[in-house]
């Protein structure tokens, strides 16, 4: 007989201890039926903040010395007179649509059909992380030892058992339940915004928990942390790698350009070492992204989730850009006279390193994080593509012509050089206006995603930001633009020389500050989180 049958049937014969009054149920007596789910039940009036769930869910499910999956906010407000303060306790809020879920490339969630309760499979995970990206509960907690992403599944094995889990258990004051909910009820109360002062907004996942309190809150309640913003982890790998992608994608696009513009073409040799350096580059860029995964050698799962998941569908995207890139540069080198055919591979590279492009943009944009919208990113990728681009096909087209015994780099330079200088140095321009654009959010009123970020990108990360619009300015405006003064010029074999030194300046130094602007697009992004703890 399970433990809520022999409580039942102590009761009945009136075996029950003298304080059973003040016992509760804390796991409901009957399973879930159809359009129904578990979820948490949490009275706010009983808790106290003492955090004895956070220590139980630690010690229970044996988690490392910074990871938790449950945690305890506070919401501040009321007034001077009458000041008001609201411990909440939060985990995992096993959403009826959950975004962990719908985004993760290899399936390693599941939400059980019976309970609901979202279970995250250790064993499938490749530890990409892009679940914590997508969650807007900051509930996935990355475990570096292991490799892979944790979270709560609501202590299943003690539920299957009719016991409740370690955080319910352990609340001295009976917070925290197992309720049974409809599914119906719970997408009203999103609809209606009731889920929690100061949480993200719940139409996203609908989650399920139930927070409840007999006492009128005030309308100004905002989280302890609501002004607390920091630098989010930068995720190096992933800067690397959207930024090495963006160049390889828009040197082949630039390449096309200048190929398609000069008739037959450029030298054969000139194509074929400009097509493998933007390989090159783009291999180094699909090398990179492996070191953000957890476990590298499983990186084999990651077009699993094609169907839900644009990381999936970014990789099988560059998978395709990659191989097409090397049918191509090896195309150009064995068979360069037939015009049509390389000019068709090209195409088809530029098509697929497109796409790869716009799922990266997608990847972001479905995190819902204001800085990552689809405009602002969007714009960002392609300015970077265009910027690197140029960059890079002058760089490569002016070596090729300094070790050709036909060619000169004082033809490339008054052929291409002039308006590949110009395009670099108005697409620079245009990006760094760009970003400064999210200093205006500095005058908001309300201390907005946007505002936060521009005041993370002036505060915290002023130097980074400082470096990286020096960099932008003298590697993408001055440089090129003397380099553009000079062509029209009569130039000494000595200032060309120059120029080629200038040239690669001029690729290290956009290559770096794109490099910079992408460690702030992951550095300054606000990220959504449950309420926290009063920041200092």
């Amino acid at each position: 007989m399970t433990p809520v049958g022999r409580f039942a049937e102590r009761r009945q014969r009136g075996e029950m201890p003298a304080q059973a009054k003040f016992y509760q149920d804390l796991v409901p007596l009957t399973q879930p039926i159809a359009g129904q789910q578990y979820a948490f039940d949490v009275d706010l009036d009983a808790c106290s903040g003492c955090k004895a769930c956070v220590t139980a869910c630690h010690s229970m499910n044996g988690l490392g010395e910074k990871e938790t999956w449950r945690d305890v906010g506070v919401l501040v407000g009321g007034t001077t007179a009458l000041p008001v303060i609201q411990h909440v306790t939060t985990a995992c809020h096993h959403c009826l649509e959950p975004a962990c879920l719908e985004g993760c490339p290899v399936m390693a969630y599941d939400k059980d059909q019976v309970t609901g309760v979202v279970h995250h499979l250790d064993d499938q995970c490749i530890g990409c992380q892009y679940c914590i990206f997508k969650c807007p509960y900051d509930v996935p907690k990355y475990n570096k030892r292991l490799g892979i992403v944790r979270k709560c599944d609501m202590c299943s094995d003690r539920l299957a058992t009719d016991e409740a889990p370690a955080c319910a258990a352990a609340c001295p004051n009976q917070a925290i339940r197992i309720r049974v909910v409809d599914t119906e009820a719970v997408i009203e109360d999103c609809e209606a915004n009731t889920f929690l002062p100061g949480a993200p907004d719940p139409d996203y996942t609908l989650p399920t928990t139930n927070y409840r309190s007999s006492k009128v809150m005030p309308r100004n309640m905002l989280p302890g942390d609501y002004h607390g913003a920091r630098p989010q982890h930068p995720h190096l790998p992933l800067v690397a790698m959207l930024v090495l992608t963006q160049l390889s994608v828009g040197a082949f696009v630039v390449e096309r350009v200048v190929s398609g513009l000069s008739g037959p073409g450029l030298a054969s040799t000139m194509r074929a070492a400009h097509a493998w350096v933007a390989l090159g580059l783009g291999l180094l860029a699909l090398a990179a992204s492996t070191l953000h995964l957890g476990r590298p050698r499983y990186a084999f799962r990651a077009v699993i989730g094609l169907r839900t998941s644009w990381l999936s569908r970014e990789i099988v995207a560059f998978g395709g850009f990659a191989l097409a890139a090397s049918v191509y540069a090896g195309a150009v080198v064995w068979f360069d006279q037939q015009v049509i055919l390389i000019n068709g591979l090209n195409d088809a590279v530029i098509a697929l390193g497109a796409v790869g492009v716009f799922c990266s943009i997608m990847i972001y944009r479905d995190t819902r994080r204001a800085y990552w919208q689809f405009g602002h990113t969007a714009v960002k990728f392609a300015l970077t593509m265009t910027i690197l681009g140029a960059s890079t096909t002058l760089l490569t087209m002016m070596l090729n012509a300094a070790a050709s015994p036909t060619g000169t780099v004082e033809q490339v330079m008054h052929a291409w050089g002039h308006p590949l200088c110009l395009l670099l140095a108005l697409a620079t321009v245009g990006k760094l206006v760009f970003e400064a654009c999210v200093f205006r959010h500095l005058r908001d009123r309300r201390y907005t995603p946007q505002r936060r970020s521009a005041e993370l990108l002036v505060g915290p990360l002023a130097r980074v930001t400082l470096v990286r619009f020096a960099i932008g300015v003298i590697g993408g405006v001055i440089i090129p633009l003397l380099l553009a003064a000079d062509v029209n010029n009569d130039v000494s074999h000595g200032a060309m020389r120059f120029a080629v030194q200038a040239g690669v300046f001029v690729f290290l130094l956009t290559l770096v500050g794109e490099l910079l602007e992408r460690y702030l697009f992951f550095a300054a992004v606000v990220a959504p989180k449950m309420p926290g703890g009063i920041s200092g």
